[in-house]
């Protein structure tokens, strides 16, 4: 009799102890990071536009991004076109294509949207900067030195030019980075190149140079703060491993002016640009990302475009994208963070 009420008993809290799981979970469920490290969060990603077309155009290649003037998402594709997105959606409005003077494709990877509307848009075969009009007519070409130019004319090396492209400085000054290093100059130093507005021309200005974590590491963006800070991405890939994304606070406002240097190779008497780690994007919460080949963490893909979009309670909104080369085994990805810098 003892035993029958034990059990009775025993049943009963079983009972209970099943419905109140049933009802919802005595203990709350941990809630999902969105931290990439102290500095950086990610708030979400999208793979809305990957293997889409658009008016018979191939949305994708994406290697640089920027705001327009009136809100929407300018994405430059590398095969030589440039797409205006919707910046909530995503959603192609339209595209234009780009040419150089003699109708001949652009590797085209850097952009810039002056305050006039104007386009700058950087090569990487030559290099070159050109200024185009909204509907995609060049206007002129800024000056380029001789020793970043592509051998036999200088000492760059074709599709390792200009990648990044961005205004500092309140739009007075003009900064492109290489993607790596000249000839002659120690592996993993890279140039940035800059122009002063001079009315409605652009002149040569000050170059410095930037380090990056390995050899194997380029450039592909810049993006520039309000007091002259810049955010740089650097970027590689490893065959069977994947790529190495990684963003950083860079300080260039201290550093030498190597346009009459004629080698870097790590000379006491030059300063480099300084810089901070803010983030590994591998260290970021994959939030359900899948990947199509081996990647250290299935977020990453070969990021390639990045633009500050905004600020919100203390952090900048920074998009970035990855160029998805039109391959099938990789993916035109969104990045949205958050960035305290």
């Amino acid at each position: 009799m003892q035993l029958r009420t034990v059990l009775a008993t025993t049943t009963a809290a079983l009972a209970a102890a099943t419905c109140l799981t049933a009802a919802g979970p005595a203990v709350a469920a941990a809630p999902v990071s969105h931290a990439c490290s102290p500095s950086v969060s990610l708030d979400r990603f999208s793979d809305a536009l990957d293997k889409t077309t658009y008016d018979g155009a191939f949305v994708g290649n994406f290697s640089a991004l920027a705001v327009d003037r009136d809100g929407s998402l300018a994405a430059l594709s590398d095969r030589s076109a440039l797409f205006d997105l919707d910046a909530k959606s995503l959603a192609p409005k339209s595209v234009v294509p780009l040419a150089d003077e003699n109708g001949a494709a652009l590797d085209s990877e850097g952009l810039v949207i002056d305050r006039d509307g104007t386009r700058l848009i950087t090569s990487e075969t030559e290099p070159s900067i050109r200024r185009y009009s909204v509907d995609g007519k060049i206007l002129d070409r800024l000056p380029v030195p001789a020793s970043l130019q592509v051998a036999p004319t200088g000492r760059a090396t074709s599709n390792q030019t200009f990648e990044g492209l961005t205004l500092t400085n309140g739009g007075r000054t003009l900064l492109a980075s290489m993607e790596y290093a000249l000839s002659g100059d120690t592996a993993g130093i890279v140039r940035f190149q800059t122009w002063q507005r001079h009315g409605k021309t652009w002149e040569l200005s000050a170059q410095y140079a930037y380090r990056t974590d390995a050899a194997f590491l380029g450039v592909p963006e810049v993006q520039a703060l309000p007091d002259g800070r810049l955010l740089v991405l650097e970027r590689g890939f490893t065959s069977g491993v994947g790529n190495t994304v990684r963003l950083y606070l860079a300080d260039p406002r201290h550093a030498t002016d190597t346009s009459g240097i004629e080698n870097l190779t790590g000379q006491s008497g030059v300063r480099l640009i300084k810089k901070t780690l803010l983030t590994d994007i591998a260290s970021c919460p994959t939030l359900g990302a899948a990947a199509k080949q081996p990647q250290p963490n299935p977020l990453l893909d070969n990021i390639e475009g990045m633009v500050i979009t905004g600020h919100d309670k203390g952090r900048l909104k920074v998009l970035l994208v990855s160029d998805d080369n039109q391959n099938v085994v990789q993916t035109t990805r969104f990045y949205y963070l958050r960035v305290r810098v």
